[in-house]
């Protein structure tokens, strides 16, 4: 390109910037939310992803195949290690199901368990199946904006709305002002107590879009206690067979 080009395509640059600035400036705090979660999510999302739980006293890692479509399916197969291979998770809407292949068992998940761990992880069940809530059962309102490890971000605060079947008294979310990527969150008790903490790192490109590839949810009560999620070979919109979400899929071990 020749200096006059250059020069052409910086004065189109210059115009355009104001525009998306104002069109950040004028999100409501809802919006910065949704579109947060839509950059994780994406309409599809496929892939391997790695999971290392660490406590005090042991730690293991677990290889995950996992499938997302949109904000109401997801399916979870355990490939390694040996002795868990073939654990699988489905969660339709608000509905969760674990599949034992050991004892060749499917067990639903109760409303009274959500809070409880997933696989010994620090990430309950509520993660997986109540993602939706983030946006759909919060209120949501900036706190202030400031910089977090020199990014300028949005401090959101998230509080449920009065008939959400929700386990957080409050939720913070750091979400960077320039494209919306999510850098932590505090998740908060009904009676106020920091409970744990997801923290987000690597941010790079993922398939068609740039993401945290690492995820790192630190308990807050449990000393020593974190667990870290790594993206390994994931794509986005990226169509979906939709066989793969049914209990008949869940009990298929290949």
């Amino acid at each position: 390109m020749d200096s006059s080009g250059v020069a052409k395509l910086g004065s189109i640059l210059l115009l355009l910037l104001p525009a998306f600035a104002f069109s950040q400036a004028s999100l409501s705090p809802t919006e910065i939310v949704k579109l947060s979660d839509d950059l994780m999510r994406g309409d599809t999302n496929q892939g391997i992803y790695a999971m290392e739980v660490v406590t005090p006293n042991w730690q293991r890692e677990l290889k995950l195949d996992v499938y997302s479509l949109g904000r109401d399916k997801t399916f979870i197969r355990i490939l390694s290690p040996a002795k868990e291979a073939g654990i699988g998770t489905l969660r339709i809407k608000n509905e969760m199901w674990n599949y034992l292949p050991n004892v060749e068992k499917t067990i639903k998940i109760p409303p009274s368990m959500m809070a409880q761990s997933w696989m010994g992880s620090d990430f309950a069940n509520d993660d997986l199946v109540k993602e939706n809530s983030i946006v759909n059962d919060y209120s949501h309102k900036i706190i202030t904006e400031l910089k977090l490890n020199g990014q300028a971000v949005y401090m959101i605060e998230l509080i449920p709305k009065p008939q959400a079947a929700v386990i957080w008294g409050k939720i913070i979310r750091w979400v960077r002002r320039v494209d919306c990527v999510p850098l932590k969150e505090e998740y908060y008790s009904e009676k106020g107590k920091l409970i744990k903490v997801l923290e987000y790192s690597d941010i790079g490109r993922v398939s068609d879009r740039v993401i945290p590839r690492v995820w790192k949810m630190s308990s807050l009560i449990k000393a020593g206690h974190y667990t870290v999620i790594k993206l390994i070979d994931v794509e986005y919109n990226k169509p979906i067979d939709g066989n793969v979400f049914t209990l008949e899929n869940l009990r298929k071990i290949q």
